[in-house]
């Protein structure tokens, strides 16, 4: 069972029999963390031989919250914390006080800031996408489908994530590569109101905009009712990223072009896995173990 931060500070230590592993995510709100949760809880079903408590926070910048989940993890004695953080730098400090503790961290999803770990001494595995190259197979879909000149807007995630800062560092090859002409690069920080008013208000400024890359599936589904409340449905052409279920309709409708997974339900059951392995081995967790991206249009989704 997935419970909210209120909850789970409240609830009792995990039990002290099997290893206790503490998956802290950002909001369960957006799909791709509410399937990574859920598909963690089936798989520590399945096992049976550990204890699994899952949280995420009201929403993706809710830093602060996730701090004290970490530490609420500490006090309660965890034996592996997999952390998927709101903020690249921010959480770097609380995970150094949870290794510090003899907890074992694995970081999924989006990086921790290379130089802050190093600054903490710390030294941890990465699991998780290449976002980078993710996001340039949507910006390829996009240039591939527009023509060289046209007006392309990128809506970003949060710039103090890694996985933010890489998937619009993506987009910007693509930009590059099919010599778009962008007209306007805002972050909605992930949320999909957020998405809706600030592309409604770029669409009014420039409404001959031919196409948006959206850093993220939630806030693609916000640009959506953005088109289609301009009477623009079908007619800007969107992608975006993680297919969620929430976009698989908007794809095959045509509403957006496509989308890139990179198969996160299955990342944090993969890190606990490999962390409770790694545990019992002695041997240290490190390096970045690389999860497959893959670019879905109506095609695939036949």
């Amino acid at each position: 069972m997935v419970v909210a931060l209120a909850a789970a500070l409240s609830a009792p230590v995990m039990a002290q029999d099997k290893p206790r592993v503490g998956l802290v995510m950002k909001s369960l709100s957006n799909e791709f963390f509410k399937n990574m949760a859920d598909t963690a809880q089936a798989y520590r079903a399945r096992r049976g031989d550990f204890d699994l408590k899952a949280v995420g926070m009201k929403d993706e910048t809710d830093v602060d919250s996730q701090v004290v989940a970490v530490e609420s993890m500490i006090i309660q004695k965890a034996s592996l914390i997999v952390l998927a953080p709101a903020d690249s730098r921010a959480m770097v400090a609380p995970v150094a006080k949870a290794v510090k503790a003899g907890i074992m961290v694995v970081n999924i999803d989006v990086a921790l800031d290379e130089a802050a770990k190093k600054k903490a001494g710390l030294e941890l595995a990465f699991i998780g996408p290449d976002n980078r190259a993710g996001a340039k197979l949507a910006g390829e879909a996009l240039g591939k489908a527009l023509k060289p000149g046209d007006k392309v807007v990128i809506i970003e995630g949060n710039p103090g994530a890694d996985n933010g800062r890489q998937r619009k560092a993506g987009f910007m090859d693509a930009v590059q590569q099919y010599q778009l002409n962008l007209v306007a690069s805002r972050s909605a920080m992930w949320g999909t109101d957020e998405a809706n008013q600030i592309f409604s208000n770029i669409l009014t400024a420039h409404p001959d905009v031919k196409g948006v890359m959206a850093a993220n599936d939630s806030m693609a589904v916000g640009i959506v009712k953005a088109i289609d409340a301009a009477g623009k449905s079908g007619k800007i052409k969107v992608v975006g990223f993680d297919n969620i279920p929430a976009v698989r309709p908007l794809i095959k409708s045509g509403k957006m072009l496509a989308t890139v997974d990179q198969f996160g339900a299955d990342m944090a059951a993969n890190a606990i896995d490999l962390g409770l392995k790694a545990r019992k081995s002695g041997v240290a967790l490190t390096g970045w173990v690389k999860t497959p991206v893959a670019l879905i249009t109506a095609a695939e989704l036949k």
